[in-house]
C-alpha cells in the first residue's frame, strides 16, 4: 500500500499547474539535445583527428581564388610550415600554385560541369619553387540555392609515379649507354621533320655516320673502352646540332644525326665537316689516348626519297660508299648507289652460304729460299669457288668478311684446313715444310685464339714448327701490349710467327725486338718498283739489314721480275715469293710440282 501511495505522489519538482507526464517530457528532450551534442562534438572531434592526421591532403577551397581550409598534410606537402600560413600565402591558387595556370582553368570548367573530378593530375610550385606533381579528387559543395558554396577535396603527391613514368618511357625511346634517342625515337623525329620540310617548303637531310675501325678498339681494347668512346663520340656529336636537330645511336657504333629544316646544301654540308672533324679529335677512354674517324652518308627530303625508311637506307648506302673511298670523309647519296648496295647484301647473304656449304678452296704460293732456289715454305691463301660467278678472289669477299665478323669461321676453316693439308702431305710421304697462315685482326683479338691454335694442331697432328702465323704489323702495333702477350703465347706453343706487310705499319725498332718473331715480309709495294724507285730501294736495303740485325729472316713478297730477284739477291734477301717464280695453285699442283722437286732436290 505505502508503495502504491509512494508512487502517486507528485514529484517534488512539480509546482503550480504542471503535469507529471509534461515534465517528464521536458526531461527527455533536454537528454536528447546532450546526447546530441555530445554526439556531434565526437563527430567533430573525429572528423577534426582525421583531418589533422591524414596521409593525404585535404582542403576546401573557394569558388574563385584562395583556400578556405587545408590540413597539416597538405601544408607540408605544398612546403608550408602551417595550414593558416599555407592559406594567407596563397591568394591567387591558379596562378601562385599551378604551374600551368590552364590547368587551374581546366579544372574550374570540370566542376561548374559536373560538380566533380577525378584523379585530376596537375604540376604545382611549392613554397620552395619546387615543382611536384599532384591528383585531386574533389566535388563542389553547393548552396541550398543550387550555386557553388566551395570545393572540397583530397591531394595525393604522385612525383615518385611520374618521374618512373619517365623514365620507363625514356628507356623505351633512348638508347641505354649514350642517352641518345634510339631508332624508335628516331622514326618520330625523322616524321617531324619531314613535315616540317614539306610545310615550309624546306629540306631535312639525314647523315648515317659510322666509326671507322671501331670494331677493332671494341675486340682489342675491351668493351669498356668501346663503350666509353662511344658516350664521348656522341656527346661530341650533340655538341655539333641545334635544339631542332636529332642525335640518334642507330646501334653499335652507328649513329644518324637528322637535320631539320635546312635552307640549302651548303648548310647541311658545312655541319657534316664539323662532325667530322670533332670527332676526329684525339678522345680520351678508360684512361687511353684514341684516335678515332668517321665516314658519313647523307641522304636528303624530297630528292632522295620521300618517308623515312627510304632516306635511312639511302644514307647508308652512301656512308658505305664514303668507307670505299677512303673513310673519314662524307659522300651524298645517288641513285646509282642503290644496285652497289643491293650487289653488296647479295654478295654477303652468299657469303653465308659459302660457309655453311663448304664453298672455300685453299690454294698455295711457294716460298723460295733465294740463295738456292729450294722451296722452304708455302703460304696458304683461300679463295671462294663460288657456283656462279667461278673462282672468286680474296680482295672480293675477305673485306666484307671482316666487317660482318663471318671471318672468325672463316679463318679458322683456313687453319684447320691448311694444317690438316700439311700433314696429308707429310703422311704421302713429302717432306715437311711450314704452311703460313694469315691471322685477321679479329682472329688475332680474340681471347681464344692460341686454345684454337693450339687445339687445331693437336687435332691435325702437325707438328708446331711446321705452323707459321702471319699478322700485319698494322695489326700488332695497333695495341702493342696485348698483341706482345697474345704473340708471346703463341710462340709458346713452338708455332713461327711472321710479320705481314712490313714498312706499311709505325713499328719501331723498340718494339720489333720485344715481339717474338721469326720473319718479317716486305710489302709488295716496296718490291714492285726496286729497280726504279731509288726510295723503295732505300727502304728494302734497310728492311733487310734490320732484320738480319735482329736475327730475323726476311721474306720478299710480289715479286714478279727478274731485276727484282737480283736486286734482292744482291742484298741479302732470305726468302722471296711471288709470281717470277709461281703463282697459287690447288693442293695436289703445289705437291706435284714443289714438294716433288724437293724430294728429288
Amino acid at each position: 500500500m505505502s508503495h502504491i501511495a509512494l508512487a502517486r505522489l507528485p514529484p517534488p519538482e512539480c509546482s503550480g499547474g504542471c503535469t507529471c507526464a509534461a515534465r517528464e517530457g521536458s526531461a527527455h528532450d533536454i537528454t536528447q539535445r546532450r546526447e546530441a551534442e555530445r554526439a556531434l562534438q565526437e563527430a567533430e572531434r573525429r572528423y577534426r583527428s582525421i583531418f589533422e592526421n591524414a596521409v593525404e591532403g585535404i582542403f576546401q577551397s573557394t569558388p574563385d581564388k584562395g583556400y578556405l581550409a587545408v590540413n597539416p598534410a597538405l601544408a607540408r606537402m605544398y612546403g608550408y610550415d602551417s595550414p593558416q600560413q599555407m592559406i594567407d600565402t596563397l591568394r591567387d591558387i591558379e596562378h601562385q600554385l599551378y604551374v600551368d595556370p590552364e590547368r587551374r582553368a581546366e579544372f574550374l570548367c570540370l566542376m561548374a560541369e559536373h560538380g566533380q573530378v577525378l584523379n585530376f593530375e596537375s604540376q604545382v610550385r611549392r613554397r620552395d619553387g619546387n615543382v611536384i606533381w599532384i591528383s585531386e579528387n574533389a566535388r563542389a559543395v553547393r548552396a541550398p540555392d543550387g550555386g557553388i558554396q566551395f570545393y572540397e577535396g583530397t591531394v595525393v603527391d604522385i612525383t615518385e609515379r611520374k618521374v618512373y613514368e619517365a623514365r620507363i618511357r625514356h628507356q623505351a625511346t633512348h638508347d641505354a649507354l649514350t642517352g641518345l634517342p634510339n631508332r624508335i625515337l628516331l622514326a618520330d623525329r625523322l616524321q617531324q621533320a619531314i613535315h616540317q620540310a614539306e610545310r615550309d617548303g624546306g629540306i631535312a637531310a639525314v647523315a648515317f655516320i659510322d666509326l671507322d675501325h671501331f670494331k677493332f678498339i671494341n675486340d682489342s681494347l675491351g668493351h669498356q673502352v668501346g663503350d666509353e668512346l662511344l658516350k664521348v663520340v656522341a656527346a661530341r656529336l650533340k655538341s655539333c646540332m641545334r635544339a631542332s636537330d636529332t642525335v640518334a645511336r642507330q646501334g653499335g657504333d652507328e649513329f644518324v644525326i637528322v637535320l631539320s629544316n635546312q635552307k640549302s646544301l651548303e648548310s647541311v654540308t658545312d655541319t657534316i665537316r664539323r662532325i667530322i672533324a670533332v670527332v676526329a679529335e684525339p678522345a680520351q677512354a678508360s684512361g687511353l689516348d684514341l684516335h678515332v674517324t668517321c665516314s658519313v652518308g647523307i641522304s636528303v627530303f624530297p630528292s632522295d626519297g620521300h618517308d623515312a625508311e627510304t632516306l635511312l637506307r639511302h644514307a647508308d648506302s652512301a656512308m658505305y660508299k664514303a668507307k670505299e673511298l677512303g673513310r673519314n670523309n662524307f659522300v651524298y647519296f645517288a641513285a646509282e648507289m642503290n644496285a652497289h648496295a643491293t650487289q653488296r647484301l647479295d654478295m654477303l647473304n652468299s657469303l653465308r652460304h659459302a660457309v655453311a656449304n663448304n664453298e672455300f678452296v685453299l690454294q698455295f704460293q711457294p716460298k723460295i729460299h733465294l740463295a738456292t732456289g729450294k722451296v722452304v715454305g708455302a703460304e696458304a691463301l683461300i679463295r671462294w669457288r663460288h657456283p656462279l660467278r667461278g673462282m672468286v678472289p680474296p680482295g672480293s669477299f675477305i673485306p666484307l668478311a671482316e666487317e660482318s665478323g663471318l671471318i672468325i669461321e672463316i679463318g679458322e676453316w683456313v687453319l684447320r684446313t691448311a694444317c690438316a693439308q700439311n700433314m696429308a702431305w707429310q703422311r704421302a710421304g713429302f717432306p715437311a715444310i711450314p704452311i703460313s697462315v694469315n691471322l685477321s685482326p679479329r682472329q688475332l683479338v680474340r681471347g681464344d685464339i692460341v686454345a684454337l691454335v693450339a687445339e687445331v694442331l693437336h687435332e691435325s697432328g702437325l707438328a708446331p714448327h711446321c705452323l707459321e702465323l702471319e699478322i700485319t704489323e698494322t695489326v700488332v702495333m695497333r695495341d702493342v701490349d696485348k698483341s706482345l702477350v697474345i704473340l708471346k703465347k703463341l710462340k709458346e706453343l713452338g708455332v713461327k710467327i711472321s710479320i705481314d706487310d712490313f714498312g706499311t705499319g709505325y713499328s719501331s725498332l723498340n718494339y720489333l725486338k720485344r715481339f717474338p718473331v721469326d720473319t718479317l715480309k716486305i710489302d709488295r709495294s716496296f718490291v714492285s718498283d726496286i729497280a726504279d724507285d731509288q726510295d723503295d730501294a732505300a727502304i728494302v736495303k734497310a728492311v733487310i739489314s734490320l732484320a738480319h740485325i735482329l736475327n730475323l729472316r726476311v721474306v720478299a713478297e710480289g715479286v714478279e721480275a727478274e731485276e727484282q730477284r737480283r736486286f734482292l739477291l744482291e742484298n741479302g734477301c732470305d726468302e722471296v715469293q711471288g709470281y717470277y717464280f709461281g703463282r697459287p695453285v690447288p693442293s695436289e699442283s703445289f705437291a706435284g710440282k714443289w714438294l716433288q722437286a724437293k724430294e728429288e732436290a
